[in-house]
Formats: structure tokens, sequence, C-alpha cells
């Protein structure tokens, strides 16, 4: 088998990796018959250096290559006919931009495994940038109430090296009594909570946090159970949710009109109901005045994410009143964070961490060596259709 580590080619460039150059040194004596390729970038966190350094071709040829691995969508010019590619194509949801790249696959009759669908048994995911999302979403956020409140300022994490300056930045955090809300209960939402507890930002629990005044920071976690509902006295059944999630309303009202800060990590479903409308930010009893979209659903649970924004410009403005965008931190907007590369901010730890996973779960399998249906449950298409378990996404692909 020989995998190729293809050049990262959406625009902006991303900076991260799947593999580092020491985890494609180690793969190599790990299956001796392995042939790793890696198309030069000037834009990648590894220099093409530190690749030759460990033994890795270096090379613009992906041809003999049966697996292509990268990072972000692809464009659809670079895409080479036949060949099995791994990356985050952002089409399961029908993501009206990815519909020519869709298309692109199938008409090339390319193998698309999609990492996001990599899965257990249970649907647990086994390769992810989520805590990364979550690190710099947070402390995204974080910098936008500094500079909301003119309590103090942060530099941005991509001047940062590592993680271990962002956490020496957080030492400036002077929050006062902000209340934030996080959704989400897995790996995003865990970074989140690990950068709010870095920042001296205790934690309440949800009930708590309804109900109480704090005279310091505070923030809680919310699950699916917090914030939507089924029906009246009835418990929740989170298998029942993530079948059927257009059977519940919403139920986080009651909290964000006791939150300043929104951050939001939660997974979302189309089905799913949405949690704030432009009418809900009409509100005054609703206080939020920021949000970290760290999930960044452009036109989704959230009304104020219109548009993805950037590592450059991570902020913009949301009116309530027109529905439109105007200037971040402006009096009587929501700013909003909407960047849609987090991990990107951090790319040297969180190639590292999402390249142990591949090893550990995935490259196994495309070897060979385990067979547990895992790429299967992640193909997306192949051949020149459609799989069984993306058959739903055949209106889309076709346009209609």
């Amino acid at each position: 088998m020989q995998i190729g580590v293809i050049r990262e080619t959406k625009t902006p460039e991303d900076r991260r990796v799947p593999l580092t150059p020491s985890q494609c040194m180690e793969l190599k004596s790990r299956f001796p018959d392995l042939e790793i390729r890696v198309q030069p970038s000037r834009h990648r966190c590894f220099s093409d250096k530190e690749y030759t350094e460990k033994g890795i071709a270096v090379t613009e040829d992906m041809t003999a290559c049966s697996v292509l691995m990268g990072v972000k969508e692809v464009k659809i010019e670079t895409l080479m006919e036949g060949k099995t590619y791994l990356f985050f194509s952002h089409t399961a949801k029908k993501q009206p931009y990815n519909r020519k790249l869709l298309q692109a696959v199938v008409r090339k009759k390319i193998r698309l495994i999609d990492y996001e669908y990599l899965t257990r048994e249970d649907r647990t995911r086994v390769v992810a940038f989520g805590r990364w999302a979550g690190v710099v979403g947070a402390y995204n956020g974080l910098r936008a109430l500094g500079h909301w409140s003119g309590r103090y300022a942060l530099i941005p994490a991509h001047h940062c090296r590592d993680l271990l300056q962002v956490k020496k930045e957080l030492e400036k955090v002077d929050a006062g009594e902000v209340r934030i809300a996080v959704t989400g209960g897995g790996r995003v939402a865990g970074g989140a909570a690990e950068i709010l507890r870095a920042a001296g930002i205790r934690e309440t629990d949800p009930a708590d946090y309804l109900e109480r005044t704090f005279g310091h920071a505070v923030f809680t976690r919310l699950d699916p159970w917090h914030y939507t509902r089924y029906g009246e006295n009835r418990p929740f059944d989170f298998d029942h949710f993530v079948s059927h999630p257009e059977q519940y309303r919403n139920n986080f009202i009651p909290y964000a009109r006791r939150t300043d800060l929104y951050m939001a990590c939660h997974f979302w479903d189309p089905r799913s109901p949405v949690l704030l409308t432009q009418k809900d930010f009409q509100d005054p009893g609703i206080p939020i005045r920021i949000i970290a979209d760290i999930s960044c659903d452009i036109h989704g649970p959230i009304a104020s994410t219109i548009r993805a924004s950037t590592i450059e410009d991570p902020f913009y403005g949301y009116d309530p009143v027109t529905g439109k965008e105007t200037d971040p931190f402006k009096p009587g907007a929501v700013t909003v964070m909407a960047v849609d590369n987090l991990p990107g901010e951090l790319p040297r730890d969180a190639s590292a961490d999402f390249g142990q996973a591949l090893m550990k779960h995935v490259v196994p399998e495309l070897a060979g060596t385990n067979g547990s249906g895992m790429l299967e449950r992640a193909t997306i298409a192949r051949g020149g259709s459609l799989t069984p378990h993306f058959a739903y996404l055949q209106d889309y692909l076709e346009g209609t």
C-alpha cells in the first residue's frame, strides 16, 4: 500500500496535516511494505525538510498512491480519478457549498472516506480535531469577551507557540461576573471546558446556573436533555434523540436568559430544533451579546451564524433587527466568532493528536490487518455512486 499526504488546497490553506513526519516514520517501521509520499507545501505547519529528514519522500507525483489523505475539502480540479480519499468533506449534511465536490467525487469514481464518520459500532468517533476546536474556540470567545468588556486583551491563538503559551495568556483573563453556557458533551465541549477552567472560571451545574446568582464568573455545560425536550414528564432517551431529533423541541431559552457568552460545541442534526432565532435575539430578556459558534453550522441552530469567519479575522457582528451582518462589538449587535478551522490556530499540537488516532485506529484498517467495518461506515461514495449508508444524499447529489 502507498499512502499520499496531499497538500491542502482549500482557500485559505489549512496548516494542519493528517500525519506528522515522526508518525510517517513510525508507520513505515510498523508496516515494512508501506510507502508514504508527501506533496510539497509552503504553508504546512511541518516543513518539507522535516519530512525528508525522517526519510519520507516529498514529491508532487501522487499517481502511485492508492490512498490519499488530507484534512479539509479538496479542490475539484486536483481530484484524481479512482483513488481512495480521506478528508473532511462536509457533504453529509447536504451543505450546498460542497454539492459540486460530491458530484465530482462520484463522477471520478473516487472512494470518499469522511473522517467525521469513522466510528466504532457504538457511533463514537475515533479520529477528530474536536478537542482543539474547543480549546481554540473557547480561547477566541474569551478574547472577544476581553475586547467587549475592556477588562483585558489576549493575543490571537495562532500567535502562540503551543497550548502552554495559550494557557499562559489566560492568566490575563478578568471575566468579572460573566455567565457562560456551553452546549455539547463531546471532545469539543471538553476542550472548551479545559480552557474556561484554565482561565479561572468556575463550573456550575445547569440547575444552579438557572436558579442562583454568583459573585464571580461561571460556566455550565448543557447536554441535549437540558437544551431540548421530547415531552412533558417524559424521560430523555439519547438513542431516540439521535434517531428522531425532529420530534424534540427547543428548551435552550431558559438558559439563554441567564447567559452573557454562549459557546456552541454540540453536534447539530438539521432535523434538530433551532436554539436561537432572530426573534430570540430581539428579546431584551436574553442578554447574550457574544457567541462563539465552535460548531459553526451556517444558517443552522443559531440565527447569528450567517457565515464562517477566518483565523485572521475571527469576529463579525450580527444585527438582530435586520438579520444582517454588521460591525463586531457594536452596541446592540451580537458579536460572533464562527471560524470553521479552529484547530488550524494550533496546528502542530492538533495534527499530532489527530495523527496518533489515525495510526491507532484507521491505518491498520486500510492495511487490512483489522476489519471492523469502520471504513465502510465512513465511505460516502465508491465506484461512481453513493453507498447505502449515504443513499439519503441522492437528491442533494442530483441538485434537487
